[in-house]
Formats: structure tokens, sequence, C-alpha cells
């Protein structure tokens, strides 16, 4: 195989251990003689995978027995309708924090359920960092309140939280879940698409609190309906079973290197490295991000001319770097770096970086 850097914003890199795993198995799981692909979810063995990947996220995240994990499929676009159909009632508003792209696309879709207001928005700042929790104002009727914890277009992440009381605080954790170490006792709803962090496309991960789940109208598609989900053991329909069997592997690769804060230190030193290559090329690349925002998962950032971007993609290409191309609306360059990218990848993307400086600054 020729050596690939896989730098993709999603769905993103795996584990090379995991890999071998699922290559193990994918033709007899378990000596069922069955393939995952194939296999019942109503059988014992992937009951067994669910049991253990609802736990295995408990135990990772922390999270106490007042909640429930379920495996939907969708993504996180979907649950950009779902949360608004479930909790945005009559007579409440849901609060929003604009701090970008995906945001906005919840917003969006939010709208269409029913009222909703910003509670707090970055974008005078043109999104490049992300808004102030502290001074948010939230409507007198707020239902929720809604923010995305990681922009990966922008390149900005919440460093920290804050506690709304009372006022139930919903996330979107899809690009930066189980890569840094948080209380998640502070948010009543934490969902987050597989496909960076935590598997392939094609199912999504939603922790709710209990008491959330009291609140949900039965007037709303059973399929769409978290209370039937809950209630059902994430079974009430066909689930996305390898989607499921991937995340076990990767929550059990977590827990194996040492668990949600090892991971951590291990993201934020491939994060400094690439910053500081950044910030000490005296101009040649450019941040795009506020440094205060900046993300440890998606590192933006350009060149001064729209030519040697080119030419840097172009050569990044024949060198095995994947996925540098920035997305298309916000254009430049663009390193994602995932839980299974690892500190030598970035260290060869870093050599690269400063060898095409070295040639064209």
């Amino acid at each position: 195989m020729n050596q690939v850097f896989n730098f993709n914003a999603g769905p993103a890199g795996l584990p090379s251990e995991v890999m071998l795993e699922v290559q193990e198995e994918i033709l007899d799981l378990q000596g069922t003689g069955l393939s995952i692909l194939e296999i019942s979810h109503r059988s014992k063995e992937y009951e067994a995978i669910n049991d253990e990947s609802q736990q295995l996220l408990k135990q990772l995240l922390q999270i106490s027995s007042e909640y429930e994990v379920l495996f939907l499929q969708g993504g996180a676009s979907t649950q950009f309708a779902m949360v608004p159909m479930n909790f945005l009632t009559a007579g409440r508003v849901g609060s929003y924090v604009h701090s970008g792209t995906w945001s906005g696309k919840a917003i969006a879709e939010a709208l269409k359920i029913g009222e909703t207001a910003i509670a707090a928005s970055s974008e005078e700042d043109q999104f490049k960092k992300m808004p102030d929790l502290q001074h948010m104002k939230l409507h007198p009727k707020t239902a929720y309140v809604h923010l995305t914890t990681n922009e990966t277009i922008a390149g900005t992440q919440f460093q920290s939280f804050t506690n709304t009381g009372e006022i139930p605080l919903i996330a979107d954790m899809s690009s930066d879940i189980l890569s840094r170490s948080f209380d998640a006792s502070n948010f009543s709803l934490i969902y987050a698409g597989a496909q960076k962090n935590l598997g392939a496309s094609g199912v999504v991960i939603v922790i709710v609190k209990r008491d959330m789940l009291n609140r949900v109208s039965a007037h709303i598609p059973d399929i769409m309906n978290y209370r039937v989900h809950a209630n059902s053991g994430s079974l009430y329909n066909t689930p996305p079973v390898f989607g499921v069997y991937l995340v076990n592997l990767m929550l059990k690769w977590i827990r194996n290197n040492g668990g949600v804060k090892a991971i951590e230190r291990r993201n934020q030193l491939k994060a400094d490295l690439l910053y500081s290559t950044i910030d000490e090329s005296g101009g040649f690349y450019m941040g795009l991000a506020d440094p205060q925002s900046r993300s440890t998962m998606n590192v933006t950032f350009g060149i001064s001319s729209d030519d040697l971007e080119k030419k840097f993609l172009q050569e990044a290409a024949q060198h095995g770097f994947v996925g540098l191309k920035g997305h298309r609306d916000a254009g430049h360059l663009r390193a994602s770096i995932y839980n299974a990218v690892t500190f030598e990848q970035c260290k060869a993307l870093t050599d690269f970086m400063a060898d095409f400086q070295k040639r064209f600054g």
C-alpha cells in the first residue's frame, strides 16, 4: 500500500488496529459464522454489542445513570430537526448559539418547527471566533439552549462551557466528542455523528437525560421520538448494526489508549505542533481562526497567494497528504486531526510545510 496521511474532515481515518480487527471479523463475528454485515439486530451477539457500547460510552464520559445512550440513524443533520420536534413546544422558544455553518443549519431546521432566538453570535466576527457564553441573552420562554461545540469549517471550538441552570443545555458534539474531557452533567442532551472520532458514517450517538424524555410530545412520529427509542433500547427499528459495531471497537480503542484524558493530551500535542508551525512561519502561513477559539480538531490556515495554495495542495497530494483542501464555503487549507490521526502523521505534515516554505517563501 502507498503511504497515505489522512487529514479528511469526515468521514475521517480510523486507527489501523481497529481496521485490522474489522478485517478479521468481517467474515465471521465471534465464531457465529456470520458477518457483522448480515447478523440480525435481534441476535444475542448484537444485543451484547449494543449494551456494551452504551456502557463503554458512559464509562469514558463518566455519565451517570440519569442518562440514556441511544444509537440512531440519520447523522447529526437529522438531530437538527429531532431536537426541536421533541422539545420546542408551542409557546416556548429555542435559544441557539450561532457560531458558524453547522449551528446555522441547526437554527434553520428549528425555524421550521417553532420559534427561535439567537442567544449569542459571532457572525459580526465572520465566525472566526466562538461567541461569549457568559453573556448570552436568553429569551424568558426558552425551552432549551443549543450550541455546536466545534465548527469544522471555520476551525473554531469552545474552550469551556457554561452552566445554564434549570434551562436544558443541548450540544452538537459531532466533531469533538471523546477528544477532550468535559463535565457531561452540564448537558441535558448531547448528539454526535460517529464519522469523525467514533467510527464510520451511518450512526449518530445521542446522550439524553432521562427527565428530558418526559417533555417529549406524543404527537410526533415514533421514528423521530427520543422516548420511543429510549424505551426500545435503540432497537425500535433496525439499527445501523455495522456502525454500532465500529463505535464499539473505537470506544475500546480509546479505553485501551488511556481513556479520554490521555487522548486529550495527545490531541493537544498534535494541535500545538501544527499551530506553532503556522505561527512561527513569519507570515508565510496564516491561521484563519482567532487564537482564543482555535480548534484542536480542525486546523484552518492559508498562504498569502492563491497560486501557492494550489501548488501546496498539488505537492501535498503527491506526498500522500489527503484532505487538506479547505471546505468550499471557507476555501484555503484545513488539516483535520481527529483522534485516530497520530502525532507522527502531524509531524510529517509540518515537515512538509517547513520544506514548502523553504522553497517558496
